[in-house]
């Protein structure tokens, strides 16, 4: 539990244990004048059972994975940690949801054509298309295949999902399906190839085919507002591997105050 992690030292003593090996840059300075190591190089860590020696990791892959392919040509991510061994390479077929309403309105049809070895696809929950990038990217599994005793699937798609979830989610694919990436053309049926090792997600479509579908494509209507703070963060927002920030701050920003505010 995060408690466990506060008492054990919390992030200090994590931060001392990559300085020390070599995996921080020590000389990054932080909000109060200080260096990173120089805030943290004596914190201690009081329990290596919950913060573990970097000799002793609790797991043998990082955290984090970082996804490329024709799906996701600048990149998705999967959490290794939270996902199954048996699906880390996986083959299987796709079942499309074009929407967070699509999928809340099939997902529990007994007449789904779904098992447990398809691909969950889920479009337009990305920066512009939710918009805002929503928590809705480790679906739910069918029930009908959760009756059969299976609680993971492989799920792709271009929303977040909170830090503690569990599942196979591929998650944050950029170009989102809102800005036309690729995985606004899937289609129910394509076979996708993940392979977390090799870092690979791929569609098993010709260049052809996807040229095809991209021809026929048209940008969704997002329902945007006439004007106010949503239609300014629908037109400017970036995509997820730019972190979604807003095109027209970026380089603009200091950390001068040049006016107290009261």
């Amino acid at each position: 539990m995060m408690e466990d992690f506060y008492y054990a030292g919390g992030v200090p003593a994590v931060i001392r244990t990559l300085g020390e090996h070599g995996l921080l840059a020590r000389d990054a300075k932080t909000v109060n004048g200080q260096t990173i190591w120089e805030n943290c190089r004596e914190a201690s860590n009081c329990n290596p059972e919950v913060i573990h020696p970097i000799d002793k990791p609790l797991a043998a892959h990082g955290g984090i994975a970082v996804l490329r392919g024709n799906l996701a040509p600048n990149g998705a991510v999967l959490k290794p940690s939270a996902a199954s061994p048996q699906l880390m390479r996986h083959r299987g077929r796709a079942v499309v949801f074009e929407s967070i309403e699509d999928y809340n309105a099939r997902i529990a049809d007994p007449a789904l054509d779904v098992d447990k070895d398809c691909v969950l696809v889920l479009k337009g929950c990305g920066p512009k298309g939710y918009p805002g990038m929503a928590e809705v990217g480790n679906m739910g599994l069918p029930p009908k295949v959760l009756q059969t005793g299976v609680t993971d699937m492989v799920r792709i798609s271009d929303a977040r999902m909170s830090g503690t979830a569990y599942g196979t989610a591929v998650l944050h694919v950029a170009p989102e399906a809102a800005a036309g990436g690729p995985l606004a053309l899937v289609k129910d049926g394509d076979i996708i190839e993940l392979d977390v090792d090799t870092r690979r997600l791929h569609l098993e479509v010709t260049d052809a085919e996807l040229a095809t579908r991209r021809a026929a494509w048209r940008v969704p209507e997002l329902n945007l507002p006439p004007g106010g703070w949503a239609r300014l963060y629908i037109e400017h927002v970036q995509q997820a591997d730019k972190g979604a920030d807003l095109d027209f701050l970026v380089g603009c920003r200091g950390h001068e105050v040049a006016r107290e505010s009261h």
